[in-house]
């Protein structure tokens, strides 16, 4: 059973970690979810102040933070995506082959055919 499936009653429901802080982010990370798994199963793993998304073989995303009205995500690749008009920042990881891509959630329609896009390229990106 995925962990966010439980029951909101149920002390491992993911609403209940300190990472989620409102409805409207457990409704934007429930739907953020879902878009995910259209591209590949994913397994979602919380953590004391992050949530990460896997697939079978490595983590393709992380919830960071939460507000009343956001999340957000941060996805990792191993190039740089400077073309975009979805992610607010990009971070490359010092002395790793890694760079952070951030991307922040207001909106249920924010997960537009671009994101879709990166989703599906951190899902195959090996």
């Amino acid at each position: 059973m995925i962990l966010y499936e439980r029951h909101m009653a149920d002390p491992g429901h993911i609403s209940t970690f300190p990472i989620i802080k409102s409805a409207h982010a457990l409704m934007l990370f429930d739907h953020f979810i879902a878009e995910l798994q259209k591209t590949g199963p994913v397994s979602i793993h919380p953590h004391k102040t992050i949530i990460s998304m896997a697939n079978t073989h490595k983590r393709v995303a992380y919830i960071t933070q939460s507000g009343k009205n956001f999340i957000h995500v941060v996805f990792p690749f191993k190039e740089r995506h400077d073309d975009n008009l979805c992610f607010q920042r990009i971070q490359e990881v010092p002395g790793r082959n890694i760079i952070y891509h951030h991307f922040r959630m207001l909106h249920k329609e924010d997960v537009n055919d671009e994101v879709r896009r990166f989703m599906r390229i951190a899902m195959t990106d090996s």
